[in-house]
C-alpha cells in the first residue's frame, strides 16, 4: 500500500514538473518570436558593412610645360593722321581716291589758288615799293652827309635822315616777310602726304568749301607698313610678367622679351611676330592696369589700324605639377585634390594654382611629384574615406 501511494506520489510530481518545463518553453519561444518580430519592424538588426568604394586613382608627375596667356589688344599703324587743309578755299582738285596707297609727298588735294597768286603778287609789289623807298633813303643819307661835311646842314638833320633810312630798310624786311607767307599759303593750296600708307575715307567732295576750323578732316592717313599693338595687364600679370625676364633694369627685361604672336579676331595667328618695346609710365587708376606696347612688321599691308585682335604671350614653367582639373573641386575659392595614403585612405588636399595648360592644372604647392590622388567620383567622398583604388589608365587622363 505504501509502495503504491510511493509511485502515485512520483508519478504526480513528475506529471506536474513536465507541465512547468512546457510552460516555460512555451513561454521562452513567445518571448523569442516576439524579439524576432520586434527587431525586424523597428530596423534594429546590425547592418552588413559595405566594401569601400572601387575609384580611379593617378600619380602626380612633374614636367616642364609651356603655356600661353592670351590679352585683348587693338592695332594701331605707325602713323594716323588726319589731314585737314592749312587755308580756307573751294576744294578744287582730289588725285587720290579711297583706299589708296600713297608714298610720302604724294599730291592727294589742290584748293584753289588764284587768291593766293595774287596775294603773293602783291606782297612782292610791295617788296619792291619798298625797296624803292629804301634806295631814295640811301641817296637822302649820302647828300645830307656831303651837305654836314660842308657846313652846310647841322647834325640833326642828317640823323633824321639815317632814321627814315632805317624805317625803310624795316619796311623791306617786312615786305618781303610778307611776299615768304605769301609763298607759303600758295604753297598750301596744294596738300601732301606727310608719309607713306593708306588713304581712309574722303569725307570733302570736290567744289566743297574746306577752313582749317572744320570739324572733319578731309580724310585720314595710315602709315601701317609698322604695327603697334597695345594690350593691357593686371598688376599682379605684370609682376609675373617682369619676374619670369632676365635682366635688372625695365629696358633690359624688354631687351629678353622672347617674341610675341598676335592672334587675329579670326583665330588664326598673324604670319609675323612681334617684339614688346614699351612700357607705359603708369598704371591706370580706373582699371589697375598698365599698358605695354608691341610692334609687328607689315610689309604686305595686310592689317589695318583699327584691327583688334589678341596678344598671346609665352610662358615656361621647369618642373612643374601637372593636375587634371577634372580630379579637383573647388570650395570657398581654393582648390582641393583628394590624396590617397598607403591606407588608401583619402586627404582633402589644398592646392596653389600658377596657370593651366589644356585640361590641366600647373600646381606648385600641395602636392609633390608620386603623390596619388583620385581621379574621379569625388563629388560624394569625404576626408578619411577608406577606397578601393583603381590604377587609371593612361589614355582616359588625357
Amino acid at each position: 500500500m505504501k509502495k503504491q501511494t510511493s509511485t502515485n506520489f512520483k508519478r504526480k510530481t513528475v506529471s506536474i514538473l513536465n507541465g512547468v518545463k512546457f510552460s516555460n518553453y512555451v513561454k521562452m519561444l513567445y518571448v523569442v518570436s516576439v524579439s524576432f518580430l520586434y527587431s525586424c519592424s523597428t530596423g534594429t538588426s546590425k547592418p552588413v558593412d559595405s566594401p569601400p568604394p572601387a575609384l580611379p586613382v593617378i600619380t602626380i608627375s612633374s614636367a616642364d610645360e609651356t603655356v600661353y596667356q592670351e590679352y585683348p589688344a587693338s592695332i594701331e599703324g605707325a602713323a594716323n593722321v588726319e589731314i585737314r587743309p592749312q587755308v580756307s578755299g573751294a576744294l578744287d582738285r582730289i588725285y587720290i581716291d579711297e583706299g589708296a596707297k600713297v608714298h610720302q609727298g604724294q599730291l592727294l588735294f589742290k584748293i584753289n589758288d588764284r587768291p593766293y597768286q595774287e596775294q603773293l603778287n602783291q606782297a612782292k609789289a610791295n617788296l619792291q615799293a619798298a625797296e624803292a623807298a629804301r634806295e631814295n633813303a640811301e641817296l637822302e643819307v649820302e647828300k645830307k652827309i656831303r651837305l654836314v661835311e660842308n657846313k652846310v646842314l647841322t647834325d640833326f638833320q642828317l640823323k633824321a635822315a639815317q632814321s627814315a633810312l632805317s624805317v625803310a630798310n624795316a619796311s623791306v624786311q617786312q615786305a618781303k616777310s610778307a611776299v615768304e607767307s605769301a609763298k607759303i599759303n600758295l604753297d598750301y593750296t596744294q596738300i601732301r602726304a606727310t608719309s607713306a600708307g593708306y588713304i581712309g575715307r574722303l569725307l570733302k567732295k570736290q567744289g566743297s568749301l574746306v577752313n582749317p576750323a572744320d570739324a572733319e578732316p578731309l580724310t585720314q592717313l595710315s602709315d601701317v607698313h609698322t604695327l603697334h599693338v597695345y594690350f593691357s595687364l593686371s598688376e599682379n600679370d605684370f609682376i609675373d610678367f617682369k619676374r619670369g625676364v632676365d635682366g635688372q633694369t625695365l629696358e633690359q627685361k624688354l631687351q629678353q622679351v622672347p617674341p610675341v604672336a598676335l592672334v587675329l579676331s579670326d583665330q588664326s595667328i598673324y604670319e609675323h611676330t612681334g617684339k614688346i618695346d614699351m612700357v607705359d609710365g603708369q598704371f591706370d587708376k580706373n582699371t589697375g592696369a598698365i599698358t605695354l606696347r608691341a610692334t609687328f612688321s607689315n610689309p604686305a599691308g595686310i592689317l589695318r589700324n583699327g584691327n583688334t585682335g589678341r596678344i598671346r604671350l609665352e610662358k615656361q614653367y621647369h618642373e612643374i605639377l601637372l593636375v587634371p582639373q577634372l580630379a579637383t573641386v573647388e570650395i570657398q575659392d581654393k582648390i582641393f585634390v583628394y590624396a590617397v595614403n598607403d591606407d588608401h585612405k583619402v586627404i582633402q588636399q589644398p592646392i596653389t594654382v600658377v596657370g593651366k595648360s589644356g585640361e590641366n592644372y600647373l600646381v606648385d604647392k600641395g602636392l609633390k611629384s608620386g603623390d596619388r590622388i583620385v581621379y574621379k567620383g569625388i563629388e560624394l567622398l569625404q576626408d578619411g574615406q577608406v577606397i578601393n583604388p583603381v590604377i587609371a589608365e593612361k589614355e582616359n587622363i588625357q
